[in-house]
């Protein structure tokens, strides 16, 4: 008994078969090539060169699904694109980062070979991964960028601040030297003197008045340095000794001062305080002379505002550039760095007619 030979398929057969062997070898070929491709594009990518190489990807996946062009859309700029198809970030919340717009395809859905979505979908997501991963290295570098600048400013004000305050002993010893010390010494004098040793009075000298006079002349000392009314009565007693002594140099003073129940801290006071002493020293040093000023301090609403302003000369125009701009001006940017210690901040700038204007604010719960 003869065996049986198998039956071998006809030549139609085997070319057919051999055709789509080639064609799916041909698909997957493809598809690894617009991995690879990509891949090594997104690799290389940079922050300069990320928009460039998205796009590149962008067209090439149009291609692949037989589609003539694609694009890139920022989050906020796909609303309006129902078709547009998100690229996410790795991790589990598949939040869209990018939003990816073929023309002339619904979706990934639409795509009808099952390993061609498959392919699609990695794509998209090394697209996520180098965008996201991008996107961070320009944050981290803003971010580094602006803690340096911060620090050269820290730095600035650190070497201004070590200045002004070199300046101030020099000023209180000045004060001291010629004030205090000279009465001290004339004091010492007349209480030495054999006249008043022997109980006589000497050529009409009254040694209380000049007991007094430096006690007066202490008294503005300690005054200059931290007055007394801050800590005793206030903020607003405090401020409102500014005002006199501005009107008693001539200023015409209008004052407008409103206040809460409880007292703020000492460490928010202190602040305010210092920053309307030195705008106050500022009127005296760049006003022109006696003007109109008006002090304001809203300490009943919220946010709290203290403005102060003038009606002067005004700043030059070299100081508004190098002042208003650049951060030049040590008072501005101590006064700055004071509302910035107790969450406020602060604003100044050239008034609409003349002179200067300084507002701070600064939150009601501190």
């Amino acid at each position: 008994m003869r065996d049986t030979l198998p039956l071998l398929p006809s030549d139609g057969e085997t070319i057919a078969e051999l055709r789509e062997l080639y064609r799916a070898a041909e698909s997957r070929a493809a598809r690894l090539r617009l991995l690879s491709v990509s891949a090594r594009e997104l690799a290389e990518a940079n922050s300069l060169t990320l928009d460039e190489v998205i796009e590149r990807c962008a067209q090439r996946l149009a291609f692949f699904v037989g589609c003539r062009s694609a694009v890139v859309l920022q989050v906020e700029a796909q609303a309006s694109n129902e078709n547009a198809i998100p690229i996410t970030a790795a991790g589990d919340d598949c939040k869209a980062i990018a939003w990816l717009v073929v023309d002339g395809l619904s979706g990934i859905d639409a795509i009808p070979d099952e390993e061609d979505r498959d392919a699609f979908r990695m794509e998209l997501d090394q697209l996520g991964l180098t965008i996201d991963r991008i996107t961070k290295d320009r944050e981290r570098g803003e971010l580094l960028s602006k803690l340096q600048e911060r620090e050269q400013t820290l730095g600035m004000l650190l070497d201004q601040i070590f200045t002004a305050q070199e300046e101030e002993r020099r000023r209180v010893s000045h004060e001291l030297h010629d004030g205090v010390a000279q009465t001290a010494t004339a004091l010492v004098r007349i209480l030495e003197s054999p006249a008043v040793v022997a109980g006589q009075v000497d050529g009409g000298v009254n040694p209380a008045e000049v007991a007094r006079s430096l006690v007066a002349e202490l008294r503005r000392v300690i005054a200059g340095l931290r007055p007394t009314l801050l800590d005793d009565l206030g903020l607003i007693s405090a401020l409102q000794a500014l005002a006199e002594n501005l009107a008693a140099e001539g200023y015409s003073v209008t004052q407008e001062f409103s206040q809460g129940d409880q007292r703020l801290a000492p460490v928010v006071e202190t602040a305010i305080f210092r920053v309307a002493q030195e705008a106050v020293a500022n009127i005296r040093k760049h006003a022109g002379g006696p003007c109109n000023v008006t002090l304001v301090a809203r300490l009943d609403t919220d946010p709290l505002l203290l403005m102060i302003e003038d009606e002067g000369v005004g700043p030059s125009d070299e100081t508004k550039i190098t002042g208003m701009l650049s951060g030049n001006s040590v008072g501005i940017e101590v006064m700055k760095e004071r509302m910035a210690s107790i969450g406020g901040s602060l604003d100044w700038g050239a008034g609409d007619e003349s002179g200067v204007f300084v507002k701070a604010s600064f939150p009601a719960q501190f």
